[in-house]
């Protein structure tokens, strides 16, 4: 868990159990939602915000892992991933936070956002009790030097650590 401003850790917790489902595209949310939910029980503090490596409402079903943990749950969320699973949109320009809606029969579900110079963007879209332009301004306040926001950066790096220990 990061402080917002400081973008310091918090509170790191991790828990190591078994991955039940294979991964498949679309479906995420049954693969790592339960682990995710133990881990959360394990937190000392109340989240205000998650983001989640995956999708919100940019999904097939406009429930990927970002919006079924965050209505599960009660608790704002944002979806952001490295791919697109559905939509259409315009590139942005390839200045650090400049962004193109992305839209799906006429429906805009996310924002394509580039968090670095000349870097491919990411797909950032809500997840529950959030809207686009928010959670596109959530993403670029937490992400620093590198193209991933700094939750999802830092908790897949403990993430790793913790199956190599």
């Amino acid at each position: 868990m990061l402080q917002a401003s400081s973008l310091g850790i918090v509170e790191c917790v991790v828990e190591k159990g078994p991955v039940h489902l294979p991964y498949v595209p679309g479906y995420l949310s049954f693969r790592e939602g339960p682990l995710f939910i133990r881990t959360l029980a394990c937190l000392k503090s109340e989240p205000d915000l998650f983001f989640f490596d995956g999708q919100g409402i940019a999904h097939p079903r406009r429930l990927g892992l970002a919006a079924h943990l965050g209505v599960l749950l009660g608790i704002p969320s944002i979806g952001v991933a490295k791919s697109r699973l559905v939509g259409k949109h315009n590139e942005p320009d390839q200045t650090r936070g400049s962004w193109t809606y992305l839209i799906d029969n006429g429906e805009r579900l996310g924002a394509v956002l580039r968090t670095r110079d000349k870097v491919k963007p990411v797909f950032v879209s809500p997840g529950h009790l959030i809207d686009i332009e928010s959670a596109v301004e959530l993403t670029m306040s937490v992400t620093g030097k590198y193209r991933i926001p700094e939750p999802t950066r830092l908790a897949h790096i403990n993430s790793r650590r913790a199956q190599t220990s």
